[in-house]
């Protein structure tokens, strides 16, 4: 155990110098700048074999798919704006089946310019297929960089490690971070299974044709699926390993609860927080966090969930349309005799504390399913530059 107080970005630029990295390449945007300063800094004390320094996101992503490509372990961070300028590349670095990790620092997008947090930003990414893994602390967050990774070589699908912005990423606590000889245990050598290779010439993710490319996406959609048991594989083995053990889901006095609320993030704390008090007076109330979107974890919900009211707990909306995360557990819970609530909002920055949580548990006892933005008060005291 290496017990550190630090802050969460630099934490993850620890863990990230711990898991071999071979290759980094960033371009530094709020709130992941500390993030990629750390990064640089193990670069310049040899723990990084190379880091660029590029001169946009898309050019970040990009330079990893070459990297990848070649057979070398990549990683690189972003978040807002920066990860929508990586859109097109994040479909080729899929398509390609190439191995990758990114910790996605969750920021809002524009505009109005915001730098705030809410999970607008890889929510809206989230058919370009990688796996989705989202954090509800930075213990968390440390310890599913060494998981992604694993996930990634595994399934030749790249991982996006999404952790809150500001809520996360600047907090500075306590912080078990896996040592590099710790993480040798748990994650073996980089062994790609197939490079770009004079000696051995293979073409990667040049064209294909109406009657070839749709089985290409088959089989990547195929293969997301599939990549739920190696995620579970990951979380058993790295459990044995530190002690700390990972799912899809993590439930929180679910089995007896006749409400649950269900989300991801950061918001979801203040969610087990409210089912303690809740707790406390006699109420049946249960938390869901959702660790993993993607793949979506659509048996998991249904086993746990049904029969039950639900309040789907979301920071970002589809403008015009369904918020997403409801949209997915609404899809899962279909045929059940669940009942699904929609509570959306939290977006820019806007703080959804525990009180305001017990108070949906308090309106989800009325029958039928609700649908409204919760409103929140701005977070004037938060100050942090861009």
């Amino acid at each position: 155990m290496a017990l550190v107080t630090i802050e969460g970005a630099k934490a993850l630029g620890d863990v990230a110098a711990n898991c071999s990295v071979d290759v980094c390449a960033c371009y530094p945007i709020t709130p992941t700048t500390h993030l990629t300063e750390q990064l640089n800094k193990h670069y310049a004390n040899g723990k990084i074999p190379q880091f660029i320094a590029v001169e946009s996101e898309f050019a970040a992503l990009s330079a990893l798919v070459g990297a990848s490509a070649v057979g070398a372990r990549a990683f690189t961070t972003t978040g807002g704006q920066g990860l929508l300028l990586m859109h097109e590349v994040l479909f080729s670095a899929a398509g390609m089946r190439l191995p990758m990790v990114m910790v996605v620092g969750n920021r809002a997008v524009s505009s109005p310019l915001n730098i705030w947090n809410d999970e607008q930003d890889s929510i809206s990414q989230r058919d370009s297929g990688w796996i989705q893994i989202y954090c509800k602390s930075n213990q968390e967050a440390v310890d599913s960089v060494p998981q992604a990774f694993f996930i990634s070589e595994k399934t030749s699908i790249p991982v996006m490690v999404c952790v809150d912005g500001h809520y996360l990423t600047h907090a500075v606590e306590q912080i078990d971070i896996p040592q590099k000889k710790e993480i040798a245990k748990f994650l073996p050598a980089f062994n790609p299974k197939i490079i770009l290779d004079p000696k051995n010439p293979v073409s990667m993710g040049v064209y294909a044709t109406p009657e070839h490319y749709q089985m290409f996406r088959q089989d990547l959609h195929a293969d997301l699926e599939k990549s739920a048991e190696v995620i579970k594989e990951a979380g058993e083995k790295f459990g044995k390993i530190f002690g700390r053990e990972y799912g899809l889901v993590k439930e929180f006095y679910c089995e007896d609860a006749d409400r649950i609320i269900v989300g991801l993030g950061s918001v979801m704390d203040n969610a087990i927080a409210a089912v303690k008090k809740l707790r406390e007076r006699g109420e049946k109330v249960g938390a869901l966090h959702l660790r993993v979107f993607r793949p979506f974890p659509k048996e998991e919900l249904k086993k746990i969930l049904e029969g039950k009211k639900v309040g789907v707990l979301e920071r970002d909306i589809s403008a015009g349309g369904t918020p997403p995360v409801y949209a997915e557990v609404t899809a899962a819970l279909n045929g059940t005799n669940s009942t699904v609530s929609s509570f959306f909002g939290g977006l820019g920055g806007r703080g959804i504390k525990h009180d305001e949580i017990m108070g949906l548990f308090e309106k989800m006892k009325q029958d039928g399913p609700l649908h409204e933005w919760i409103a929140t008060k701005s977070l004037s005291s938060m100050n942090v530059g861009c």
